[in-house]
C-alpha cells in the first residue's frame, strides 16, 4: 500500500497529532487517503481471513460474479480503517468505539483501484455520564479513483475533551 497523503476539504484547525473532542465539530469534511489495491494484497488477506474464490483464485473469480479478482470488504473496512486511525483520530484523544452503524459494501475493488475516504462529521456531544469525553458521530465514503463510492458507514467514537 501506498503512505497516505491527505487533501482536506473543510479543514480541521488542528494537526491530527494535536485533535479532541472539541476539535471535532458538525460540518467538518475532510479526505484523506491514495491507497492503492494490489492483486498481492487481495490476495494474501482473503487467504487468510475471508477465504472465497473470488477473492483468492484469479482463475477462477474470472469467471464467477464480478467477472474478475475483487478485494474482500472486510479488506476494503481495514483499508478504511487504516486511514481512519492514522489520518482522521489520534492516540491521545480516541478511547474508543461503541461500534458503526449502516456499513455498506457499494461496489467491488479492484486490484488496481486507488482509494480515499471522506469522513464528514454530522455530530458531537459531550457525555453525560463521563464529561471528560464526547461521542462523535462520522458518516465514512471511500472512493475509488473515479470518485465512485465502495463503501459507506457511519462511524461512532468516544474521544477525550481537551483539558
Amino acid at each position: 500500500m501506498e503512505e497516505s497523503i491527505a487533501t482536506e476539504w473543510s479543514a480541521f484547525t488542528v494537526p491530527v497529532d494535536d485533535r479532541f473532542f472539541d476539535d471535532y465539530r458538525p460540518g467538518i469534511s475532510v479526505r484523506y487517503g491514495h491507497e492503492l489495491v494490489t492483486e498481492s494484497d487481495v490476495l494474501r488477506f482473503a487467504r487468510e481471513f475471508d477465504p472465497q474464490t473470488i477473492h483468492t483464485d484469479p482463475s477462477a473469480a474470472a469467471s464467477g460474479p464480478f467477472a474478475g479478482l475483487i478485494a474482500s470488504g472486510w479488506h476494503t473496512t481495514a483499508i478504511m480503517m487504516r486511514v481512519f486511525a492514522t489520518q482522521f483520530l489520534n492516540d491521545a484523544a480516541s478511547l474508543a468505539s461503541p461500534g458503526v452503524d449502516e456499513l455498506r459494501w457499494l461496489r467491488p475493488v479492484r486490484p488496481g483501484d486507488t482509494l480515499a475516504v471522506r469522513f464528514t462529521i454530522v455530530s458531537a456531544r459531550v457525555s453525560t455520564s463521563k464529561p471528560d469525553r464526547g461521542i462523535v458521530h462520522t458518516n465514512v465514503e471511500m472512493l475509488n479513483q473515479d470518485d465512485e463510492p465502495v463503501l459507506t458507514m457511519t462511524a461512532m467514537n468516544m474521544l477525550r475533551r481537551r483539558q
